[in-house]
């Protein structure tokens, strides 16, 4: 078995040794990028979905934190961000032409953690994109034993004079052939080179925001900017769908900032409220990224993941058992 080597930055921070990433083709011909972090006496593998407009490297210190528990870390540049093929002639305006083809990048992530041999079981921490990409691969079978969200991209947080507009827009644009123009009220330059820390959406601590400017100072390839109309359109219609579907049948815990301000907080309490086998931990003081904040919060917060991974493995392994004998 041959993986193609893709390029993968450790000159901000490094991750777990032996960290490496690869070129994956998807079955509609899209190129991204995974990468993968092992882990000692691995007691499973956290497959990650990313947010929008994130990358792989981003995620090198909460695989660290997860490597120190026991767990080893795959994660996924999305199509149409990090170092995968954009999508679109301005590079920097994140599309897609319709959220199911994110279901393609799954299929290729799962396809790679088979040829790597990622030691099972399997668990997800998906966060704001990747928790509505994670919800719509739960509910069509992704086998893992648990699943943690982190600011879940259930509902987008809209002000009530606005959200007329964006459903217009998000429908006419594409209707007349200017689906791929930036969305309107979005930014031209990422979020972290654009916006000072003071009140950012984002985090609370200063060195993860600096983290996050200094890989796009250093990588300005895996920069992304605001969506196009047609993405909007599409995370619209699949949040709104998503939210007439049943919760799967998988342990569940959700983590939400008490500052958050980019997801629409009342899908995710509503969600949570019926989630057999699930529980929302609010999170105190964080914003949208509750595992990118200081480590007096994301230390316990990861202790909490892993404990949670243990407890729902060994169901997971028990309910096999019994359906066995």
């Amino acid at each position: 078995m041959t993986l193609t080597p893709a390029p993968f930055f450790t000159d901000i921070y490094t991750g777990p040794e032996g960290g490496a990433a690869y070129w994956v083709n998807t079955s509609d011909g899209v190129r991204i990028r995974v990468g993968y972090w092992p882990a000692k006496n691995a007691k499973g593998t956290v497959l990650l979905f990313p947010g929008r407009t994130e990358y792989i490297e981003k995620y090198a210190l909460c695989a660290a934190a997860l490597a120190k528990r026991g767990y080893a870390t795959l994660a996924v540049d999305w199509r149409g961000q990090g170092l995968a093929d954009r999508l679109l002639d301005d590079p920097m305006i994140g599309h897609v032409g319709k959220f199911s083809d994110y279901q393609r990048d799954v299929a290729a992530l799962l396809d790679t953690a088979e040829k790597l041999d990622a030691p099972k079981p399997m668990h997800l921490i998906a966060h704001s994109l990747g928790g509505c990409v994670g919800l719509r691969a739960l509910m069509n079978g992704l086998d893992v034993a648990s699943a943690v969200f982190s600011g879940p991209m259930w509902g987008i947080n809209i002000g009530p004079h606005l959200r007329a507009t964006a459903w217009a827009l998000g429908r006419l644009m594409p209707y007349i052939g200017q689906g791929h123009r930036l969305a309107r009220r979005s930014l031209v330059r990422p979020y972290v080179l654009s916006e000072p820390f003071a009140n950012n959406t984002l985090t609370t601590d200063e060195t993860m925001f600096a983290m996050m400017r200094d890989h796009l100072r250093a990588h300005p390839e895996l920069a992304l900017a605001g969506p196009s109309f047609t993405w909007l359109r599409a995370a619209l219609d699949e949040t709104r769908s998503l939210a007439s579907r049943p919760s799967p049948n998988v342990p569940c815990l959700t983590l939400l900032g008490t500052r958050e301000r980019i997801v629409d907080v009342g899908r995710v309490h509503d969600r949570m409220a019926a989630w057999p086998n699930g529980r929302l931990d609010l999170v105190d003081g964080a914003e949208h990224e509750p595992l990118m904040e200081g480590p007096e919060i994301t230390e316990p917060l990861f202790d909490q993941i892993a404990e949670h991974f243990q407890t729902s493995a060994d169901q997971h392994t028990s309910g096999k058992s019994r359906a066995i004998g």
